[in-house]
């Protein structure tokens, strides 16, 4: 669930609360790209923004900056590309690099919530009030691209975020390319549907990566086309696409959409904590499941998404009854 947990200050949260600053990493020697500046229509906080796409504080494809700036890197539909933006006043500057570079300055103003609606939203619970009050730059992005939602999506299917985390930091260094332009450390765009099919199968097992979850990887490559053609979709009809795909489910679908489509209502369902933890702040039920979740955002319908990361970045959650599941590593085997 993007946006899983109250922001910490020191590193990212799981999945996208807010994104923490790795201390001390070095801006290379800048290099001129495509540049283009947006006037976003009000508060926008960046980190919260783009938060939910980055996959770990180890992610190769993301990076936020000591001074504000996020960048990210992405294979596009005209190749990759890496999008560095960064707050000036009360505009965003956006600078780009790669073949990809026109595509993604062209969709900067999705990325940054444009096609969301933040004043459709109205709070039904103090909690979620308050969480709405002290992030007014809370704005749901629209990437515009599946693949990059969907398979580490998968990859974090039925295991610890940690280990997800790991196999997506391994495979893309290992398998994708160098991003273009002055990107701060070691930045990588992640492989093509080609690249993804190629992989040997020990490579998936060193990362960690059981033949499931890999299997339903190959079987999304080999219809990419037809995966990225649901971005045009309404999200209910992308997630009946992407559903279509032996392996792909509910909770991965919706996990894909509400990253690339920006999907206010898409609700995360079979998730083992998000039901205890909307259970829990709006009726003080840690134990309740994915039919009391959806009875609780139920005044929320067309906005459930939303509610629901308000409810994680509120920070109000269950404590722990039992320790944290342990972290396995199957490439040991």
């Amino acid at each position: 669930m993007a946006g899983r947990f109250a922001p910490r200050p020191t590193r990212t949260t799981v999945r996208g609360g807010q994104v923490g600053v790795p201390a001390g990493v070095p801006r290379q020697a800048s290099v001129a790209g495509r540049v283009r500046t947006y006037v976003p229509p009000g508060p926008l906080d960046l980190r919260l923004v783009l938060g939910p796409l980055r996959r770990g504080p180890g992610d190769p494809t993301f990076r936020a900056m000591p001074d504000g700036a996020v960048w990210r890197a992405s294979r596009t539909p005209l190749g990759p590309g890496t999008l560095r933006v960064a707050a000036q006043g009360a505009a965003v500057r956006a600078e780009a690099w790669g073949p990809g570079a026109e595509w993604l300055l062209e969709r900067v103003p999705e990325l940054l919530g444009a096609a969301d609606d933040p004043e459709a939203f109205v709070p039904r619970h103090r909690v979620v009030a308050l969480a709405r009050h002290r992030r007014p730059g809370l704005r749901l992005t629209r990437t515009g691209l599946v693949l990059e939602s969907l398979i580490p999506s998968i990859l974090e299917q039925k295991v610890t975020t940690d280990e997800a985390y790991r196999a997506w930091r391994l495979l893309v260094r290992k398998f994708g390319e160098p991003a273009p332009g002055p990107v701060p450390g070691r930045m990588c765009v992640m492989p093509d549907a080609r690249t993804w099919a190629l992989i040997p199968s020990w490579e998936w097992h060193r990362a960690g990566v059981d033949n499931k979850r890999a299997s339903t990887i190959l079987r999304c490559v080999r219809v990419a086309a037809r995966m990225e053609q649901a971005v045009g979709m309404a999200p209910e009809d992308a997630r009946a696409r992407l559903e279509v795909v032996p392996g792909v489910g509910p909770w991965t679908s919706a996990e894909v959409v509400q990253r690339s489509h920006g999907a206010a209502d898409a609700v995360t369902v079979g998730d083992v904590h998000l039901p205890g933890i909307v259970g829990f702040a709006l009726a003080g039920d840690r134990d309740a499941d994915d039919a009391v979740m959806l009875s609780l955002l139920e005044p929320y319908a067309g906005q459930r998404h939303r509610a629901a990361r308000l409810i994680l970045l509120s920070g109000r959650v269950p404590g722990r009854r039992a320790p944290k599941m342990p972290v396995g590593d199957i490439g040991r085997l």
